[in-house]
């Protein structure tokens, strides 16, 4: 009687033992999402800007339009990609952050342009957004970090496995250059 007593004790601290292990894997996993999220909510809010700094440099440089397209499509691009893996999503937000440096060159050829109190506040706008996405996405690799190291370390891979709990993609930038915050200056 003693020995079932003990096998039986055995076996309720494993099925604890698992049920803590997902419960923590879960509640790192539903992190990583939430993560997503905020660079989503900022990626969104980068859109959303676009459009009103274009339209602030059409009326001052009408006839660029070829870089005010490429701004336009790269947005339309990346807005496209969402919900696609980071790594999808990582490489068409590169591509728009080429364009809006593009953009930014765009106006040292206008003064004007450069004096103009909208373009000031989207500007602003935009490198705050810069900053709040790449914090964001600092955030949330460190949460895939997280995740990945549960689901990869033993013993915590043995339920993650058996659960079928999958490794995510960093949200990184392929260029070097593309790493740092544009800068405003004029």
């Amino acid at each position: 009687m003693d020995a079932t007593w003990i096998v039986l004790g055995i076996i309720l601290l494993l099925v604890i033992w698992v049920i803590a292990l997902y419960n923590a894997l879960i509640r790192t996993r539903n992190t990583v999402d939430e993560s997503w999220s905020d660079i989503d909510t900022e990626l969104k809010r980068r859109y959303d800007l676009i459009p009103n700094l274009v339209e602030t440099v059409k009326g001052y440089a009408a006839h660029e339009k070829t870089t005010l397209n490429a701004v336009v499509e790269a947005r339309n691009k990346a807005m496209a990609t969402q919900g696609s893996s980071p790594e999808e999503q990582a490489k068409n937000e590169n591509l728009l952050t080429g364009t809006l440096r593009q953009l930014f060159a765009l106006a040292e050829s206008y003064p004007n342009l450069k004096a103009n109190e909208n373009f000031l506040q989207l500007q602003t706008q935009l490198s705050n957004t810069e900053d709040r996405i790449q914090t964001a996405r600092r955030f949330y690799n460190a949460n895939v970090r997280d995740l990945n190291n549960k689901i990869q370390v033993v013993p915590s891979s043995i339920i993650a496995n058996m659960f079928n709990f999958k490794l995510r993609e960093f949200f990184e930038l392929e260029d070097p250059a593309m790493r740092q915050t544009p800068k405003v200056q004029f």
